[in-house]
């Protein structure tokens, strides 16, 4: 069973695995013992908590020496809690057979609850990109409705008074780009198995995003080519299903035609150092221009050879 103990300050070494405004937050509020059975998880929270070694590594260390990190919790029902930060050290405590934990209690909106939710969890090292998706998708919602508390006159829903969006707000807040925000973000549109072969690095982000925007049959229908045919979409392949579905003409065999077609990096390459034949061309000559008179030698030879072959068997 673990110790109870009275609140405390945050120790020194916590100052490396906290925010500033948490230890701010601690040191205003202090940090109460609040029994596991009693908190909540977060709804819908987008970042998974494994039992892996690194969990068990982490169970180890809080069954020997407690929570040195407090949860960060808000009051749900009566006598309830909801987890806006913590969910690992928590499940490590589950498992360390802890009956407790430090929290710091905090009084927060739904919105500010999912900010400060999403950006304590992207301090993560490692982070899945459907993680990161809905991680981002769910805090530019709480910013926009934040916004339209505070702006409920303006047709474009802005974040803070200087009218600017909060997708370019929430874009600078995480020090990306707008672009690589909207990417992550279309990638919640896409099936869960799909979604699933970008985490396990089997589909890249372009072509994935492109995916994102096939209706859910064409999805299917595209998951079924995929198994198939053992391989994933290129880029190409990706805005060629787009624009057919987007004329409403992307059925499933256009799907499996599509993914029949031979990929760039599928062609098999065959390479001659540029020194070899250097001599047989102009400095200013261009690859194509190589290629191409490359080709021409080669069938200038083969009928040569056929010439010689007809001539030596008459």
């Amino acid at each position: 069973m673990a110790r109870k103990r009275a609140p405390i300050d945050l120790p020194a070494v916590d100052a490396l695995f906290t925010s500033q405004s948490e230890r701010e937050g601690a040191a205003l509020e202090g940090v109460a013992e609040v029994k596991l059975v009693l908190i909540d998880p977060f709804p819908d929270h987008p970042f998974h908590v494994k039992d892996d070694e690194e969990m068990e590594r982490l169970a180890e260390s809080i069954g020997e020496n407690g929570v040195l990190v407090p949860l960060t919790v808000r009051a749900s029902d009566a006598d309830r809690y909801e987890l806006v930060s913590g969910h690992r050290r928590k499940r490590a405590a589950e498992l360390a057979g802890l009956e407790s934990v430090p929290c710091i209690v905090r009084a927060m909106t739904d919105e500010e609850a999912t900010i400060a939710m999403v950006d304590s969890n992207l301090q993560r090292e490692t982070i899945l990109p459907s993680e990161r998706a809905f991680a981002y998708s769910m805090r530019l919602e709480a910013m926009k409705r934040q916004g339209r508390r505070t702006d409920l006159t303006c047709a474009q829903v802005a974040h803070k008074s200087d009218g600017r969006k909060s997708r370019d707000i929430l874009a600078e807040e995480l020090g990306v780009s707008k672009d690589k925000v909207q990417r992550f973000i279309r990638l919640t549109f896409l099936s869960p198995e799909l979604l699933a072969l970008v985490d396990e690095g089997r589909m890249k982000m372009l072509p994935a995003v492109e995916v994102s925007f096939l209706t859910a049959e064409e999805q299917e229908h595209l998951l079924d080519a995929i198994r198939a045919q053992a391989c994933t979409p290129s880029h190409a392949q990706a805005l060629k299903m787009k624009r057919y579905s987007k004329e409403g003409a992307l059925t499933s065999a256009l799907v499996r035609s599509i993914m029949e077609e031979e990929k760039p990096n599928q062609i098999e390459q065959f390479k001659i150092p540029k020194r070899s034949i250097a001599r047989f061309f102009k400095p200013s000559a261009t690859k194509d221009e190589i290629e191409s008179r490359i080709v021409r030698a080669l069938e200038l030879l083969e009928q040569a050879e056929a010439r010689r072959d007809r001539q030596g068997g008459a």
